[in-house]
């Protein structure tokens, strides 16, 4: 039996999704907790792994099993092992053919950025922050630059292990609410700190420091030398893969709503 699930995660304690010698990974305590559950090994494969500090909204996994659970009491008795900050949001009985990251048509994420000229506090550890106004005209201007299938070497990661630098994004927003900026991002597949090295481009470009013209002479460089530093993973969320609908498979978590 093929099973796939949605888990959302408070990324700031753990050393990103995947599974460490340490332990201490989003994936090494779902897959304890559901082998707790199940009484038996269970090996989890993930929509999209992120990285240390980074949070998950509906991060979607599927896994194999003998063990004959319901749907619901896949999602109650999980969370019974998991630690707070890690909860499984739903749970569905799907096709052997079903792949959690292949069958993924898309990826998005959110970034939530604080401009204020004092520090996060009670939001430490889950949004960015900056303390210089930002123009939103032109990061607007930047980012419809990035639309499109492009090669986005300037913005990969010198760990990264995808087989090609070259993505399809599909969709930029950027909209504010009081002192919070979200950016969302929709692509084919993201690089290994895409989105965060995006992140310090837009933010420059913000600033004022670079005109919004800058990001395309970034993306034509194809050298990470080339971009912004790379930004905070505080406030970085993964929201999760979109499936073609006859999967049957949800597309929203409540924790949507309590973002900015």
């Amino acid at each position: 039996m093929r099973v796939a699930l949605g888990v959302s995660y408070d990324g700031h304690s753990y050393e990103g999704w995947q599974s460490q010698p340490s332990g201490r990974t989003v994936q090494d305590q779902l897959e304890k907790a559901l082998g707790q559950f199940a009484d038996q090994r269970i090996s989890t494969l993930c929509a999209g792994r992120t990285d240390a500090g980074v949070h998950g909204l509906m991060q979607v996994v599927h896994f194999d099993t003998t063990a004959e659970r319901t749907p619901y009491a896949w999602v109650r008795g999980s969370n019974s092992f998991l630690p707070r900050d890690i909860a499984v949001q739903w749970a569905q009985i799907v096709p052997q053919e079903f792949h959690c990251r292949a069958s993924a048509t898309s990826r998005r994420y959110a970034y939530l950025l604080l401009e204020s000229p004092v520090r996060p506090s009670i939001d430490a550890h889950r949004v960015g922050w900056v303390f210089q106004p930002l123009d939103l005209n032109r990061r607007q201007h930047a980012a419809g630059q990035l639309l499109g299938e492009h090669d986005f070497t300037s913005f990969r990661a010198s760990a990264c292990q995808a087989l090609t630098p070259v993505k399809n994004m599909l969709r930029i927003e950027i909209r504010r609410r009081g002192a919070y900026w979200r950016f969302e991002f929709e692509a084919s597949a993201f690089l290994h700190h895409m989105i965060r090295n995006l992140m310090g481009c837009l933010i420059v470009i913000g600033q004022g420091k670079q005109p919004p013209g800058w990001m395309a002479e970034v993306l034509a460089a194809r050298s990470r030398d080339a971009a912004a530093p790379t930004f905070a993973p505080d406030g970085l969320y993964f929201l999760g893969p979109r499936y073609e609908a006859r999967w049957g498979l949800p597309e929203h978590t409540p924790a949507y709503d309590w973002l900015p």
